[in-house]
């Protein structure tokens, strides 16, 4: 059994991803897909006259500034549109998968932070009101039911606070802790790259493999957008899950690409 990320960014296919979802799973593999949601939740946020905004924490990492109405944009994105369609294609490939979140059944609980410090123009400062946290615990129990009833979970990156509040949550992270409960053998993050590049955006800069006892010493020189990538490795590794597979989700089977040892392995 394994765990799949698929990134939330632009150029994905996510047609090959479900094919070959559809692929494993009549070669009798057990998989657990999670989703991003970036991508569409710029857009709709952009349509309906509430762009994103993104901030930047002191450690570096970027992430969405999380609002009442940004958290209901993002819903919409992830829930209302990736989510179903992403269902959709598989259940039309014959792999009966089923979607939710994880605020469904508290499939993923953390907790709320509802205050988070940034850095801005050269200063630390507070912004409040916000709908993020970190994934601390997985209803493993539920995936296994569906899994084992022959269902294919579908999740978005959502997760619950132990006081009921919906929360947008990291995606790379909210995987590798499923992958953790899970005790999957491995993670697959598809991303519109190759895998983990020394010199973005030179493809060319390929790093094939990363022992996992180093692979912290990757974050600082990680692009941006892949320093919580990275940073989810780490997790997945630290809960046991035996390897971590960044790769390529623009081509076609990704998932048998990546199995192949396409991609930046880390183990």
């Amino acid at each position: 059994m394994f765990v799949v990320k698929i990134g939330g960014s632009r150029g994905i296919d996510l047609d090959a991803v479900c094919a070959d979802v559809a692929a494993l799973t009549r070669e009798g593999k057990q998989i657990v897909l999670m989703h991003g949601a970036g991508n569409e939740a710029n857009e709709l946020g952009d349509k309906l006259g509430h762009p994103a905004r993104h901030v930047t924490s002191p450690q570096g990492y970027t992430s969405r500034y999380t609002d009442r109405q940004t958290l209901e944009i993002f819903v919409m994105a992830a829930c209302g549109k990736i989510n179903t369609f992403l269902v959709e294609r598989l259940q039309k490939l014959c792999v009966n998968a089923i979607g939710l979140s994880g605020v469904d059944g508290r499939l993923l609980e953390g907790t709320r932070k509802d205050a988070i410090r940034i850095v801005e123009n050269g200063r630390q400062r507070i912004l409040r009101d916000d709908y993020t946290g970190r994934v601390e615990k997985v209803n493993a129990d539920l995936l296994r039911s569906l899994l084992a009833s022959g269902y294919t979970p579908v999740v978005a990156p959502l997760a619950i606070s132990y006081q009921g509040d919906a929360l947008n949550v990291d995606g790379d992270r909210a995987a590798a802790m499923i992958a953790g409960a899970l005790a999957a053998e491995q993670l697959i993050i598809l991303t519109n790259v190759p895998g983990l590049l020394r010199a973005f955006p030179d493809e060319a800069s390929l790093i094939p493999h990363i022992d996992k006892h180093r692979v912290e010493q990757t974050i600082d020189f990680a692009e941006g957008r892949m320093k919580k990538k990275v940073l989810g490795a780490t997790e997945a590794l630290a809960l046991n899950v035996r390897q971590v597979i960044f790769a390529d989700g623009r081509v076609a089977e990704p998932l048998h690409r990546a199995l192949e040892g396409k991609g930046t392995i880390i183990e």
